[in-house]
């Protein structure tokens, strides 16, 4: 049984139905998200039964999602692919990491692990894209777009595809070819179901073509912070396992900081989500994580808000940067992002592209794990952060990889030696 309430304007408080399709609120023209009913869901499923850590996907949070797979109506608008629940790495001896005295660990998206789930494209944009295809097949949509700059769109190919609904990707040049590929070839499998879109350089004109060439023609429109919280539901996930009990504790937790690529920053909010949600149903207290958004020196929209103390961002020209989901110009929901990195105590960082690539070296000589170049971004960001006296010792530290090097390897080969 779903338990969410209504539709809420981010900005504007203003409540709308769950049960008609929008994209940005009418009132101010910025995101809406979705709100659940607590109280009742404390009161149904008391002591957590809504929790189900037996399910080795991000469905295992049943009632706290916007679908709740254990009731048949609501599975039957599901498609679970077995994304989600991936492990935190132990990178304690990360050399950075050691010599600080820091508790590190690399929340890694784009690798399967024996015991946890896997994201089917290897990447963090398949918990949103899980969320928003069962969300449109809950409202009978059929046809779906998307502008990316690259994962999003090979995310929502997949679970569009496996759940019987159309799509059309638009997305820059210079997206990685592997990811390119992917979705081309969805395109040749299945001529009138997915087509390909190269508009460039960036989202954000990926997104101006969609919104005047497909959205006009009935395709609905699950860009980021486009649709009606659908995302950042499948993304609050993330939040909730880096906070449900680990090494058979019973006690939820939450880290001292979390270290996160930002781009369009979906993934924020879904956390910040998740942990209000959790305090509501008295599972952990008001103590938040600091948030440290990384983002490349390429493009840096975040970065210049926060050290200005802006409200928002202002979109800037685009960047070339080897970390490509960091390539996001502006977005419509970066208020809300640069709240929550405020009230949490955190920053906005930017790294050179030369530290996120020595990084990549580093992490795969060492290690031999395929992490995301927005991963090592986040790695890369360690001394800076340590510098700055924004990481302390003995302090839990969660760095979030969000993707797997294969999907950009082709354009990386070189800086791996490979």
């Amino acid at each position: 049984m779903s338990y969410v309430r209504c539709l809420r304007g981010l900005a504007s408080g203003i409540e709308y139905s769950a049960d008609v399709p929008m994209n940005l609120d009418p009132a101010d023209g910025r995101p809406v998200e979705m709100v659940l009913d607590i109280e009742r869901l404390a009161r149904e499923k008391p002591d957590a039964a809504w929790y189900d850590p037996r399910r080795n996907d991000l469905w295992r949070f049943g009632g706290l999602l916007a679908l709740d797979i254990s009731d048949p109506n609501d599975a039957a608008h599901i498609v679970a692919l077995g994304e989600g629940h991936t492990p935190e790495l132990d990178y304690r001896d990360h050399a950075v990491a050691k010599a600080a005295g820091l508790s590190l660990w690399l929340k890694d998206e784009g690798q399967h692990w024996p015991g946890f789930g896997g994201n089917p494209t290897r990447s963090f944009k398949d918990r949103g894209m899980a969320m928003a295809v069962a969300q449109a097949r809950r409202l009978g949509l059929k046809k779906l777009a998307v502008p990316t700059q690259g994962n999003a769109g090979d995310a929502l190919v997949r679970y569009a595809l496996a759940g019987g609904l159309d799509v059309v990707v638009a997305m820059p040049e210079d997206t990685p070819l592997p990811i390119m590929g992917s979705v081309a070839v969805a395109a040749k499998k299945h001529p009138g179901r997915v087509t390909l879109e190269l508009v460039g350089p960036t989202i954000r004109e990926a997104g101006a073509f969609l919104k005047e060439r497909y959205i006009p023609e009935g395709w609905f429109s699950v860009a980021t912070f486009q649709e009606p919280g659908w995302r950042i539901e499948g993304k609050k996930t993330l939040g909730l396992e880096m906070a449900e009990p680990k090494d058979d504790s019973t006690r939820w937790s939450l880290p001292d900081a979390v270290i996160y690529p930002t781009g369009g920053g979906t993934g924020v909010l879904g956390m910040w989500k998740a942990w209000d949600e959790l305090e509501a149903l008295g599972l952990i207290d008001a103590k938040r994580p600091r948030m440290y958004c990384v983002q490349s020196e390429a493009t840096t929209p975040l970065v210049r808000a926060f050290d200005a103390g802006a409200d928002d961002t202002t979109a800037l020209p685009a960047g070339k940067t080897i970390s490509t989901g960091l390539n996001v110009p502006g977005g419509v929901g970066h208020f809300r992002v640069l709240q929550i990195i405020r009230a949490s105590g955190g920053a906005a960082i930017a790294v050179s592209e030369a530290e996120t690539a020595d990084e990549l070296q580093r992490v795969w000589r060492e290690r031999q794990h395929w992490i995301s170049p927005e991963g090592a971004a986040c790695l890369a960001a360690l001394p800076q952060l340590l510098d700055r006296g924004l990481l302390k010792r003995g302090e839990r530290v969660v760095a979030v990889n969000t993707g797997s090097l294969e999907k950009y390897l082709s354009d990386l080969r070189g800086i791996l030696g490979a």
